[in-house]
Formats: C-alpha cells, structure tokens, sequence
C-alpha cells in the first residue's frame, strides 16, 4: 500500500524493497510526461529534498522525496520510455528503488483517503 507526501509522491514497501514515484493526481496535473531526470543511484536525500524533475508536455516539476533515503536503483525502463508514468504513475512508472534512512517517517505521510481529501 501506498503512503503519500503532501508533494505529491509515494513510498511503497514490498518485501525487502521500497519503491518512490509521482502520484497520480501529479500526473493528472502535469499532463503526458517526456522527459524524467533522476538523480544518481547512492545519492542520499531528506525528506522534502528534491531528488529529479519531471518534464511534461505542459510544465516541469520537482520530484519531492517522500521519506529519508539513498537511492539503490533508477527505473530504467521509465528511463527508456517516460509514458510509463503516464500509463501507471504508481505502479510499473516508479522512478526510485530506495533504502529508507528513517522509516519512522512513514507514520507521518498520508494513506490514500488523507492524500485525496488534501487534493480534493
């Protein structure tokens, strides 16, 4: 299950991995996706810290981490073909394999009821 950042990205745990991606509702806004740049794989960031942008055909937009975090992994086949997080923002167009810092972080974002009521 999803857990959402008021700046429009998710954090899922499965298992022993972590994946971080844009919300649908960023999407919505953004409109079709063309371009992801991320940030490297073993860079580190807090939370709220910017860690890559998104460019659609309307705007660009930060990518906002949801938690503390190093980066294990890009998506590369979000890399190859940016539609992914069109198609499946948050499912296959994950753009961050992640190794949470401060899990404790979790406990403060939002499930998914919190996270429509803050975008309407």
């Amino acid at each position: 299950m999803n857990k959402y950042h008021a700046e429009h990205t998710w954090v899922r745990v499965e298992g022993d991995e972590t994946f971080v991606g844009i919300t649908q509702h960023a999407q919505d806004t953004l409109g079709d996706i063309v371009f992801v740049d991320f940030a490297p794989v073993g860079a580190s960031f807090a939370q709220g810290a910017v860690a890559g942008v998104v460019e659609s055909v309307k705007a660009a937009a930060d990518v906002h981490m949801p938690a503390s975090l190093e980066i294990v992994a890009i998506n590369e086949a979000l890399q190859a073909d940016p539609s992914l997080a069109n198609t499946d923002p948050e499912g296959a167009g994950w753009f961050y394999k992640v190794k949470l810092s401060q899990s404790a972080e979790l406990e403060g974002l939002l499930d998914q009821a919190g996270y429509q009521a803050v975008t309407g």
